[in-house]
């Protein structure tokens, strides 16, 4: 009986050992394979026992991979199904490396365990999975800042554990999905903080069920999408909320009573829309500090009763509205007070700001309006717009109110009272006047309270936060730097962050994947008034041989067998290299097809210009790859050429795709450009686009649209002639960079021809281009002057 008892328990304890062999060889199987398809990955990835050989990026718990950390070291490839065998992963981050591409598999649904599925920053594509739905215990998914396409998947409802969900940044369509008896929603998500999906290409409506009484939502941001119909009343039932943005959509009708029910709330973003009734109530918004309502179409009102009440606000922005009447002096003495920005609405009579006005008060833009008297008392010294003012017609008007001030410099880092010296070109200079080595990235801000950039004390006060975690963390940090603090397209606070190393001359590659993770996974918690943020890292590509561990002591036997193998490989490779260049000489003719341009000329003064030797060209089937079968959900539009569809490449590139209508003479020819987010001028000047373009950023297009000709008619091999320059022919980037397009009517010079002016019509009728061209040049001039 003994026997056989011992016999039992001997039995149970060799299949539990050989049972943990077997998953430890499966994780370490699976982890070789990632190996395997990524380039870039740490030099210390040696060996076949990742936890053994404590691979850099690697955490493991009784010899099972728990933690995979590797931002921001370059990795290049794709993200495979072997990642499935993990079956103990908890963190996954891949953030900050752009080289990783392709999709996300669907096995990823199979690591139940895992809490943090962090990708920001990198280059993935197609349809955000299903089985992600799969994954209870997640609290943290970020996914944002790829180029994911296809629908929020639903079954994201599930993930009763979520905390934060960011998918802005993407290329996500289709609705908003809440739940229905056969399906969940995002109206399931009761505990789930933040709300993050802005800049997508997100429609239809804000469903009424998405907001419930019992959720405990803090962020809810729609920025730049393409939601239309009217904001659900049921919005003021989250009274947790403190940051709502649905700016830069198509939303319509009149702003809910109930959002009056939003008492915590400290910014609120409702501005390009088509917004209309009255001017919201926001008189119980105690908390409210930054508010912007602008380029929407409320009603012609007076001034309304809350501008004098809101006693937190530091920034209020309505712009191009139709609110009338003067504005109170009780407005200027609101103590927080930073930025007023009221152009162009219909505000009149006198402006007195009296003797107590904000001493925070940097910037009060009220141009183009109807103000016709100015009491300067009080000795207010800051900016002060109000051209396009009868005050401004006045002989005795003071000129510095009518006149545009200097922009100021951005704030940058200042020295801690050293001596600058002159650094190598790839290094920095610190604070601390050190030449050193920088983890370096940008940082954006989605919803900050305050408004001016000019008060240096927001972002010493950042940096010393920064520095704290690093140090908690214990990371060799000397200093941080800040720098080029700006706000953005997207009206998002944007600044470069560069982290020096302590007591030596660059980090090592745990030191940089610790300080990516701090930052991808939230640890680092800002000053409440810089709001949600996320951050962008930049590939560290300065380890040194000695951090990476690759010097590693000499093997005489493998340097014998090294030599041996090489004979015997140099051998082969004079084979291979024969075939190879007859190879070679083969695909050459189609190899050049593939390029856009088959050569660059250096000999211009102007710098390397391409010479158009041909268009890059695609198989069919390419085409049919990166729109997932010319899917319905791809569509972008149509014309008198057919439809119109996006695409991606493997590289993660967005394209647009035009395919003859079927029936059409042309058969199966299509025209591949890149896609452009922000549509055309035209649209961007009328409002359609959502992009609101200030006289700086239309001067800008302006001259980038001049450049682009400049180099048709006198770099391009052969110059080009466009014949059909309009608004609706120059496309607007995701950087406002402005781009010539559309040219189904050029025609190439030959030398015979340069310096001939055509006198022929084409495109667009001469007169009718010349007056569209002029009166969007002078009425824009006068709107924003």
């Amino acid at each position: 009986m003994a026997n056989g008892l011992w016999i039992c328990l001997l039995t149970a304890f060799l299949h539990i050992s050989f049972t943990s062999a077997d998953t430890n060889s499966q994780d370490a199987a699976a982890l070789a394979s990632l190996r395997n398809m990524w380039q870039s990955t740490p030099r210390n990835w040696q060996g076949s026992d990742p936890c053994g050989s404590q691979w850099d990026g690697i955490t493991c718990k009784n010899g099972r991979i728990i933690y995979i950390q590797l931002s921001s070291i370059g990795l290049k490839g794709p993200l495979t199904g072997d990642i499935l065998s993990l079956t103990e992963l908890q963190i996954l981050d891949l953030s900050y490396n752009k080289g990783l591409t392709g999709p996300l598999p669907s096995s990823i649904g199979s690591l139940n365990k895992l809490t943090n599925l962090i990708l920001v920053g990198c280059s993935f594509s197609g349809n955000i999975p299903n089985q992600i739905g799969s994954l209870n215990q997640l609290v943290f998914l970020s996914l944002n800042s790829n180029s994911f396409t296809g629908q929020i998947p639903p079954e994201i409802g599930y993930l009763e554990n979520l905390y934060w969900l960011d998918l802005a940044d993407n290329a996500l369509s289709g609705t908003i999905p809440v739940s229905s008896m056969s399906t969940p929603g995002l109206d399931l998500l009761i505990h789930t903080k933040h709300f993050h999906f802005g800049n997508n290409q997100l429609s239809g409506t804000i469903p009424a069920q998405l907001f419930n009484s019992s959720m405990q939502l803090v962020h809810v941001l729609f920025d730049g999408n393409k939601l239309s119909g009217s904001i659900p009343s049921t919005l003021g039932l989250v009274t947790t909320l403190e940051a709502v943005r649905f700016d830069r959509n198509s939303l319509s009708g009149t702003v809910p009573s109930s959002i009056n029910n939003l008492s915590s709330i400290n910014e609120l973003h409702l501005s390009n829309n088509q917004l209309t009734g009255p001017v919201p109530n926001l008189t119980s918004m105690n908390n409210l500090q930054y508010v912007d309502l602008s380029n929407n179409s409320f009603d012609v009102s007076d001034v309304p009763p809350w501008f004098s009440t809101l006693g937190s606000l530091t920034t209020l922005v309505m712009e191009n509205l139709q609110v009338q009447g003067q504005l109170p002096q009780q407005l200027f003495s609101i103590p927080t007070l930073q930025t007023l920005s009221l152009r162009n609405n219909r505000f009149n009579g006198t402006l007195n700001m009296g003797q107590n006005f904000s001493l925070q008060l940097q910037t009060i833009d009220l141009q183009s309006n109807f103000i016709s008297q100015f009491v300067t008392g009080g000795g207010y010294s800051n900016d002060l717009l109000l051209e396009g003012n009868l005050y401004c017609d006045k002989p005795d008007a003071l000129p510095k109110y009518c006149t545009l001030p200097q922009q100021s410099t951005p704030y940058s880092t200042g020295l801690r009272n050293c001596v600058p010296i002159p650094c190598p070109p790839d290094q920095k200079l610190s604070p601390t006047c050190l030449c050193l080595y920088p983890y370096e990235g940008t940082l954006f801000f989605r919803a900050p309270s305050f408004s001016t950039l000019k008060n240096s004390s927001h972002y010493t006060t950042l940096e010393g936060k920064l520095m704290t975690s690093f140090t908690i963390h214990q990371l060799p940090v000397d200093s941080v730097s800040l720098s080029n603090v700006t706000n953005n397209a997207d009206e998002y606070l944007q600044m470069n962050l560069d982290v020096f190393p302590a007591n030596k001359l660059r980090f090592n590659v745990k030191e940089v994947l610790n300080i990516g993770f701090i930052l991808s996974n939230q640890t680092f918690k800002p000053p409440p008034e810089f709001g949600p943020f996320y951050f962008i890292g930049q590939s560290y590509s300065h380890f040194s041989e000695a951090l990476t561990g690759s010097n590693k002591p000499v093997n005489l036997a493998a340097i014998v067998g090294a030599a041996t193998g090489g004979s015997v490989l140099a051998l082969l490779l004079i084979i291979v290299g024969v075939y190879a260049y007859r190879q070679k000489r083969k695909v050459k003719a189609v190899t050049e097809q593939s390029k856009p341009f088959a050569s660059w000329d250096p000999s211009k003064s102007s710098g390397s210009i391409p010479q158009l030797k041909g268009a890059r060209w695609f198989s069919y089937d390419e085409l049919k790859k990166c729109t997932n079968n010319f899917l319905e959900d791809n569509e972008l539009g149509s014309g008198g050429y057919g439809k119109v569809y996006r695409g991606i490449l493997p590289t993660g590139q967005l394209l647009a795709i035009k395919r003859a209508q079927q029936g059409s003479m042309q058969g199966e020819q299509m025209l591949v450009y890149e896609f452009i987010p922000n549509g055309s001028l035209k649209e961007s000047l009328t409002g359609k686009s959502g992009v609101r373009l200030d006289w700086k950023r239309r001067l800008g297009v302006a001259l980038g649209s001049a450049r682009g000709l400049a180099y048709l008619h006198e770099l391009a091999s052969p110059p080009i002639v466009h014949r059909d320059i309009k608004s609706n022919n120059i496309l607007i980037d995701d950087r406002l960079n402005a781009k010539v397009a559309d040219f189904g009517l050029s025609k190439p010079m030959g030398d015979s021809e340069k310096g001939h002016v055509t006198t022929q019509v084409k495109g667009t009728m001469v007169s009718s281009a010349f007056i569209e061209a002029t009166t969007i040049l002078v009425n824009n001039f006068i709107v924003e002057k």
